[in-house]
């Protein structure tokens, strides 16, 4: 039997990347009467039969799954900004990374249009999330500049894109890889989703080793998914120091003898850190009272 990766599915059938071939399989049906999903990112074992046909003999055991959308196997998450134009926004960073804990992947932040920008306060920027423990990306897609880092970083992993729009992922991609390019198009504001967006992900190839999930990305609905007692692990500086609290059911919110406000009133989690905790914290309350 050969070995493979789904890259796409599309009408019942399964397009297994093996090597530099892409074979189009089928289910078993003993897969279809168990009711399993098969999800792109799944690593799979096919038999052939015919040129370029096969079908799926058996899948073999997910190390990660990516909720929404659903893709097996995803290794990191670049979460994606530019610096300026439009600017940058510490608040919208922190909520992209509160989901992108929430699914448990390795998370890289990437700066773009840093030639664009006053270099003081992107640096400022940089050396907030690196304090905290991320791994931030300084780049200029359209000049070059750190794309051979991201590359080498996205090597050989399953890596998913995400970001808010004007961020610049197709041209950071088509830097890395020249014709590499996501199908979402940009966001319309009037309707909140790209314009030409894919309705279920797709693997994207890089040369060399490694693929690109095109995707339709993150949904800041996942915050109903959070209980409010839970948020404080998304924030890795507020998880490090709760239990330092007074109450082991406090919430850093308005409860006395609270660790972690002390530590923002004391310059230890940035200010604007901890008020993006509190602003998430309420949106879960209020999401909470309409069930």
């Amino acid at each position: 039997m050969l070995n493979g990766i789904v890259v796409k599915t599309y009408n019942s059938y399964y397009y297994i990347q093996s090597g530099n071939k892409v074979i189009t399989c089928n289910l078993r049906g003993r897969f279809k009467k168990e009711r399993f999903s098969l999800l792109v990112g799944d690593q799979v074992t096919y038999t052939l039969t015919g040129p370029d046909k096969g079908v799926i003999e058996e899948i073999l055991p997910r190390r990660s799954m990516l909720k929404r959308p659903m893709v097996a196997n995803v290794d990191q998450v670049v979460l994606t900004f530019a610096a300026v134009n439009p600017d940058i926004n510490p608040a919208l960073v922190d909520k992209f990374l509160v989901i992108a804990e929430l699914s448990e992947l390795e998370i890289i932040i990437c700066i773009n249009k840093i030639d664009l920008a006053d270099s003081e306060p992107v640096a400022k920027l940089v050396e907030r999330y690196e304090h905290i423990g991320y791994k931030v990306l300084t780049v200029a897609a359209k000049l070059g500049i750190g794309i051979d880092a991201l590359h080498s970083l996205l090597y050989s992993k399953i890596s998913v894109f995400a970001g808010p729009s004007g961020a610049g992922k197709s041209t950071i991609l088509n830097a890395v890889q020249p014709g590499l390019e996501l199908m979402t198009g940009e966001v319309s504001h009037k309707i909140g989703r790209g314009k030409h967006t894919t309705r279920f992900a797709e693997l994207l190839p890089l040369i060399g080793g490694g693929f690109v999930v095109d995707t339709p990305g993150f949904s800041f609905t996942e915050f109903n998914d959070i209980e409010e007692a839970h948020l404080m692990d998304y924030f890795p500086e507020i998880a490090q120091i709760s239990s330092q609290c007074k109450f082991s059911t406090c919430l850093h919110y308005k409860e006395p003898q609270c660790a972690v406000k002390q530590a923002a009133a004391d310059g230890n989690i940035h200010a604007e850190r901890y008020q993006s905790y509190l602003e998430i914290l309420t949106e879960i309350k209020e999401s909470k009272k309409g069930y």
